[in-house]
């Protein structure tokens, strides 16, 4: 069986909540876990992370439904919040919490009726211009959501960062003094630290964090490795050498040939490519861990196999492990040789890749 795997530790996912409870510790914590919970799987993730985590933020309703599926009962926000009024049935059949960011959203709200409270988040446009009222909407936001009577009391705040995995960016301070400024009179719960903002943006704590990437054990800013912050890798992308070439100087490897050997050397032959989600673009040179080593991706990427240059006096044998990213090569140190962030890679593995949990229980 082909052996392209990825090892997901919910052991060092459960670490990696904790540590970030020690870095943001008067906040609570909103366990970001969209998009497959950035490639790890969403529902395994989640039942690892229920006991430790506040809240789950997903981007859809069919994200959240998946861990009501699962009898995941932790209260989970809806951070894109809905995209059409029939939403709101399903917001209020599983107990969900919405972001407001437009108005079309608080009109649906207006002309829907239940029994039930919702409790809803209000977007703020810091200065992201993505999604979020502009702050001097505020007061009238408030004034027209104190009309609905189905809204849970009271109503919280949140914006978002755009650069705040930057430290060198003052941006992000601009962004801060804005939000503060614009909330300053209103006493309710609010949020805008992101995994970036958690570890440069300390005065936006605040009473939630927001957890996306350093749950996953990745760091999310320029230049800098989660090692530092005593975070440990989730994803072990592995697989196997496939078979050892020897080459001689002058010779190509791959489609388009690329790349030439320098010297006689050994190619090694591993069983991953772009079908299982590895960056088709990433370039020569890119790492890789071999045998307690580094080496070097050479020729292009195809969907089934990549090549690296072993060396002339390899002592590797066929079947031997390794590894894309993981433990033994941080995901941080990959991602800049594709031109991409940790983000992409993890989030498009694919599902040809067998995927194991291990440390499953909550026993640390």
């Amino acid at each position: 069986m082909r052996s392209t795997k990825a090892i997901i530790d919910l052991a060092a996912l459960r670490h990696n909540l904790n540590t970030i409870k020690t870095i943001a510790s008067g906040s609570r914590v909103m366990a970001v876990v969209k998009a497959d919970a950035y490639g790890h799987g969403l529902v395994q993730v989640a039942k690892a992370l229920t006991d430790g985590a506040d809240m789950f933020a997903v981007a859809t309703v069919q994200e959240a439904l998946l861990l009501r599926k699962a009898e995941i009962k932790t209260p989970i926000l809806l951070l894109e919040g809905i995209f059409n009024a029939k939403d709101l049935e399903l917001v209020v059949e599983h107990d969900l919490q919405v972001v407001l960011h437009h108005w079309p959203q608080i009109e649906a709200l207006q002309n829907f009726s239940t029994d039930k409270k919702i409790q809803v988040w209000v977007k703020l446009d810091s200065g992201m211009n993505r999604l979020g009222f502009a702050l001097q909407d505020l007061a009238l936001i408030e004034s027209t959501l104190s009309k609905i009577p189905s809204l849970a009391n009271p109503i919280r705040l949140m914006s978002h960062f755009a650069s705040a995995d930057d430290p060198e960016d003052e941006f992000s301070t601009t962004q801060l003094e804005a939000f503060d400024q614009a909330t300053k009179n209103i006493a309710t719960e609010k949020s805008m630290a992101n995994s970036a903002g958690i570890l440069t943006q300390k005065g936006a704590h605040y009473d939630w964090v927001r957890p996306g990437l350093l749950l996953y054990g990745c760091s999310p800013l320029i230049d800098n490795d989660a090692s530092e912050y005593g975070l440990k890798p989730v994803m072990s992308l592995e697989s196997q050498v496939l078979a050892i070439k020897p080459i001689k100087k002058g010779e190509s490897t791959g489609y388009g040939r690329h790349w030439f050997a320098d010297r006689d050397t050994n190619l090694g032959l591993v069983a991953i490519g772009y079908g299982d989600g590895y960056p088709r673009h990433a370039r020569n040179s890119t790492p890789v861990w071999l045998n307690g080593r580094i080496v070097p991706l050479v020729g292009r990427v195809s969907m089934d196999m990549l090549a690296v240059d072993l060396g002339p006096d390899c002592q590797d044998a066929v079947g031997d492990r390794v590894v894309l990213w993981g433990k033994e090569l941080p995901a941080e140190s990959v991602a800049p040789f594709a031109d991409t962030i940790p983000y992409t890679l993890f989030c498009g593995v694919t599902r040809r890749v067998r995927f194991y949990y291990k440390n499953k229980s909550n026993e640390m």
